[in-house]
């Protein structure tokens, strides 16, 4: 079914709440098992350790492999979407994340294990950037921000149940037979993405294209505001996976073990994965620019907090600050949609993750050269600085936002 977004008039209340919901469910169902697919690589590493004799090196390569191509193919999936449609290539992406760890279950030597998880990684590009653009389609207003949230929240889902149930799996089946089984997941999610996945008619008409001409309040905030946008999404990103990098270091000089280091980080993500869905809903409420202020100041309170309080105290802090770190990005990816014109949507996701993503990839190296230059306190204390950068950038992006409201 073809439903003009941008024209509702046009279309029945049922059938834009059809759409709604086929949308809603395609995004949230993909970016479960997408993300699910990313994090089973962790599960996997022993296991690839044991098989094939590798080292610590080689075991990064992995990951690298999967996280890296998955990151740099999301614009060229967002242009092959321009030109074939959505959901073909979203259904194709799936097809393929999955048939990388089918293959990987095949694998019988180094090469060809790489070679797998680059083909899961291609599959899986596609999946930020058009999902997200179909939710932004599908929705309008408000109404986006919240489903958007609602999409990020699927995400930290799958993250949590694909990997559970490969180790469930592993039990009855020995690892290559179980991964093959996971891998046909993506066959069948792709055959359902493909039917159930609504088609929206083309928004880059010329009466919208001409719309203000590039001109005027509206042509300048696209103009300019994606990128500022982009600016506090990339910083947001690297801080997190910062902070992230440095906290089991900072819970054991508080006399954490391992298992209690396992609980903390096991408390940031619960909260993050709620704070992905809350505060959509908060940025619905109050806005962007007061949603962005209330978390990254929470974030970077939370981060200096952490460092004087016990251990107990500490790990009572870390849900809170988990909301935070992680519920900036709900709000931002759904502000896209408000400085961006529709037909421009896919490219404008696919440009948005990869910058969020590559900085989320990169960070960690560079903030560990300043954590070995000044020590670990230090480190901590210039992420949660640099946290707070992000503020003045949104106060220039108010007037932008403000001038999309109609």
């Amino acid at each position: 079914m073809t439903v003009p977004a941008e024209r509702a008039s046009d279309v029945s209340a049922p059938q834009r709440k059809d759409a709604e919901r086929r949308a809603l469910g395609v995004a949230c169902g993909a970016h479960a098992l997408h993300d699910g697919y990313t994090d089973l690589v962790y599960v996997m590493l022993p296991i690839w350790q044991s098989e094939f004799g590798l080292g610590f090196a080689a075991l990064g390569l992995m990951k690298t492999v999967f996280s890296g191509t998955l990151a740099g193919f999301q614009i060229p999936a967002g242009f092959l979407a321009e030109r074939l449609g959505a959901a073909p290539v979203l259904a194709f992406g799936t097809a393929l994340a999955g048939l990388g760890y089918f293959f990987a279950g095949l694998s019988g030597s180094l090469v060809t294990l790489v070679a797998a998880l680059f083909i899961g990684g291609l599959g899986a590009s596609t999946q930020h950037p058009l999902a997200s653009s179909l939710i932004a389609h599908a929705f309008a207003g408000t109404r986006s921000l919240k489903a958007l949230g609602t999409y990020n929240f699927a995400g930290d889902i799958g993250k949590m149940t694909l990997p559970a149930a490969a180790a469930l799996l592993f039990i009855v089946l020995p690892w290559r037979q179980a991964l093959m089984l996971l891998g046909g997941l993506g066959a069948i999610a792709a055959l359902a993405i493909f039917v159930a996945m609504p088609r929206f008619a083309d928004h880059g008409s010329a009466a919208l294209r001409k719309s203000d001409g590039g001109v005027g309040p509206r042509g300048v905030a696209r103009a300019y505001g994606f990128p500022l946008l982009l600016s506090v999404g990339v910083i947001d990103s690297a801080t997190r996976m910062a902070f992230l990098t440095f906290l089991p270091f900072v819970l054991t000089a508080k006399g954490a073990s391992l298992q209690t280091v396992g609980l903390a980080l096991t408390l940031v993500f619960a909260g993050g994965a709620a704070g992905k869905l809350v505060c959509a809903f908060i940025g619905a409420r109050i806005g962007t620019v007061a949603t962005v202020w209330l978390t990254e100041a929470v974030t970077a309170i939370g981060i200096m907090a952490l460092l004087p309080l016990s251990l107990e105290a500490a790990l009572v802090l870390l849900p809170v600050v988990g909301v935070a770190l992680n519920g900036t990005s709900s709000v931002l990816y759904g502000s896209v949609p408000d400085l961006v014109e529709p037909a421009k949507r896919q490219r404008a996701f696919s440009i948005f993750y990869t910058g969020t993503i590559g900085a989320g990839a990169v960070s960690p190296a560079i903030y560990g050269l300043l954590g070995d230059a000044v020590g670990v306190t230090t480190a901590l204390i210039v992420v949660a600085a640099l946290v707070l950068v992000t503020l003045p950038i949104t106060l220039v992006l108010r007037p932008l936002l403000a001038a999309q409201a109609p």
